[in-house]
C-alpha cells in the first residue's frame, strides 16, 4: 500500500506504507505532514494544495472480464 501526494496532476512522491499501523492514530498524518515540509518550496510556488491517496495496487478489481468485440 502506498501513500501518493499530488499536486494537481503531478505525482510528486509515493510511500510505501504498513497495513497494519493504519489503526494506529496519526501515522498517515505523520507521513502528510513529513511531504508537506520536504516539499514546501514547491507548495509556495503553485497556488494548488498537496493531495494525498492512498492506493493498493495488490487489489484487483472484482468481476468477470469483458471479452474483447471481434
Amino acid at each position: 500500500m502506498k501513500l501518493m501526494m499530488y499536486i494537481g496532476n503531478d505525482l510528486i512522491e509515493a510511500i510505501p506504507i504498513n497495513v497494519a499501523d493504519l489503526r494506529i492514530p496519526g501515522y498517515l498524518g505523520k507521513f502528510k505532514r513529513n511531504l508537506k515540509l520536504k516539499y514546501s518550496d514547491l507548495l509556495l510556488q503553485t497556488d494548488q494544495a498537496a493531495e494525498f491517496l492512498v492506493f493498493n495496487p495488490e487489489i484487483k478489481p472484482a468481476g468477470t472480464p469483458i471479452p474483447a468485440a471481434n
